[in-house]
């Protein structure tokens, strides 16, 4: 080496941080390639007597540096955190895994018990995984707490490698009796995609012990984002769900939304660029009214969200006592949306917790865009079934598994192919039950019943009493489950009514003067809870072209709702 290279090195070690038995050489730049290289910094460590945690970061370090290093950690028992983020900048992707080897064993051969590991932005692969395959099975991790892995590159592959270390390392811990239970999950640009995410869904699910997870920019569609739904429900310590920049939909949103149902612990949920989407919106919406009792952070920006949507998730944030923050930059306000945000949650004395709308789309299109989760590259005829499983599993079902495909009586077939005045007493007259045609869990398929039995209505005396007798039976079951549950099924006939854009292929009814008569009759009744007709104002409220041919109807109904949100 160098003379002039040594003094560098001697120079670089001399800002070494040395206490509270931690060596941190971070940031230093050192570039060592070999045993003689990294003489010096092998030699500290060897002296450092209680060394509780090393950090290399933003150093480069080749194989045979790697290798001395390890020599003089074989006899670090006490090394508990490893901040070893950013070392192979400059080194052949083949380097890395034989790097991390010799590391690995090292820790392994001293019997450390690691709390932290981070390796983040270092640009492994798969083949960097299965380098530190064996540690993370080791127990050297059994009593690891967090694990950082940002930024590294790990593919599908990668994923799969990590989730079945993750598992292995959970099954040897508990048959000593002391199971992982992992803390802290990092794992953001990492290319995971689908089956990467559900493979570590698996490992999340059996530890149940995360509280904080970040997985932003992986790729992950809505089979990918049930799954992982799925396990977060079963960690129920979870403070902090960061799934930024990926692809939740509809399908993703319900499942995520009914999976917070059971995490009461969370403070920070960001589901930014997620192509939440309206119908999403309104759902997480709905979780906010019934729980996540300390939430300080919500981030639903560059969602697509439309203005009345919006309006609803900031209504339901205003309740949580300790928010701090409300993201809804860069979705589909328009000028006057975003006015109107504003305005909503200054009223409340709130305006300090909304952020700043500078990045917003401005209002959508009035385009017919209903099939576009169908057009989604993850949303394919043969994943169904397996999304279905999974959404089960989170006690929501879709329209294919709905107890409507159950074999119904004839006369019931029949009113629903053809509704009429006639038929509907009929069914009341002999007894035949049409509540078993409506489920809350299959909103498309409620909406479509409460619909057809108000598109009925007359002012008629039998014809209104039979009708609104049979709209009050129908809503006090579907309102008398959760507030997900009716908020979906709200969303649904919103959807039908041409209020709201949805996804999928549920069309549109043409609207008649009966169906919103109907409404600001249920609407005044007990059973109607005064936020759900909150939230049918917050979108009756606006012009609409779906309102042309039944105007009168929609101010009597605008009225009713007026009195009930203000009673």
């Amino acid at each position: 080496m160098a003379s002039d290279d040594i003094a560098q090195l001697a120079d670089a070690l001399s800002k070494t941080h040395v206490g509270d038995g931690e060596l941190s050489y971070k940031g230093l730049g050192l570039k060592l390639d070999n045993a003689e290289s990294a003489e010096e910094l092998v030699r500290e460590i060897q002296q450092y007597q209680d060394l509780r945690a090393l950090r290399l970061e933003g150093n480069t370090v080749g194989v045979e540096a790697a290798q001395a290093i390890a020599k003089a950690l074989e006899s670090k028992d006490l090394l508990q955190r490893c901040y070893w983020s950013d070392m192979f900048t400059g080194r052949l992707r083949s380097e890395i895994p034989t790097a991390l080897r010799s590391l690995g064993s090292a820790l392994m051969s001293a019997g450390a018990r690691l709390t932290v590991l981070d390796l983040s932005d270092n640009a492994f692969g798969p083949d960097g995984v299965k380098g530190i395959e064996q540690l993370l099975k080791s127990p050297s991790c059994h009593t690891l707490r967090e694990l950082r892995l940002n930024n590294c590159g790990m593919g599908i592959g990668g994923g799969k490698i990590l989730a079945e270390a993750l598992i292995e390392c959970h099954r040897r811990s508990s048959a000593l009796g002391a199971p992982l239970k992992l803390r802290v999950f990092i794992s953001g640009r990492n290319r995971l995609e689908n089956e990467g995410a559900s493979a570590l869904a698996k490992a999340f699910q059996l530890m149940g012990s995360l509280e904080e997870v970040h997985m932003p920019q992986n790729g992950i569609n809505h089979a990918g984002v049930i799954a992982l739904a799925s396990a977060m429900r079963q960690n129920p310590e979870l403070r902090v769900l960061n799934f930024n920049d990926n692809t939740f939909t509809k399908k993703g949103t319900l499942a995520m939304a009914q999976a917070l149902k059971h995490l009461r612990n969370i403070q920070v949920i960001n589901f930014g660029d997620c192509l939440v989407r309206s119908e999403g919106a309104i759902a997480l919406a709905a979780v906010l009214r019934e729980g996540l009792p300390i939430l300080k952070e919500l981030n639903l920006s560059f969602g697509e969200i439309t203005e009345a949507a919006a309006l609803v998730v900031a209504q339901a944030a205003m309740d949580k006592p300790h928010m701090e923050i409300v993201d809804l930059n860069g979705n589909c306000l328009g000028e006057e949306g975003c006015e109107a945000l504003r305005e909503a949650m200054e009223n409340m004395d709130k305006g300090n917790l909304l952020a700043s709308l500078s990045d917003d789309e401005g209002e959508p299109e009035d385009e017919e865009n209903d099939d576009d989760e169908d057009n989604l590259s993850d949303d394919c005829d043969e994943s169904n079934d397996k999304d279905r499983e999974i959404l089960k599993e989170n006690g929501m079902t879709t329209n294919e598994d709905s107890p409507a495909k159950l074999q119904s009586p004839a006369e019931i077939m029949s009113f629903l192919s053809s509704p009429s005045v006639e038929k509907l007493l009929q069914l009341r007259e002999k007894g035949t039950n049409l509540l078993e045609q409506v489920d809350a869990s299959d909103t498309h398929k409620a909406a479509d019943v409460l619909l057809k039995i108000a598109s009925l209505y007359s002012d008629e005396p039998e014809t209104k009493a039979v009708v609104l007798q049979t709209i009050d039976d129908v809503l006090q079951k579907l309102l008398s489950g959760s507030a997900l549950q009716s908020y979906c099924f709200f969303t649904a006939v919103l959807v039908m009514m041409g209020l709201l854009k949805g996804e999928g292929k549920l069309k549109k009814v043409a609207l008649v003067p009966g169906q919103l008569l109907c409404l600001a009759h249920a609407v005044q009744q007990d059973y109607f809870p005064k936020h759900h007709a909150l939230l049918f104002y917050t979108f009756v409220s606006k012009n609409n072209e779906a309102f042309k041919s039944c105007s009168a109807a929609r101010e009597r109904l605008n009225s009713a709702l007026e009195m009930r949100c203000h009673d």
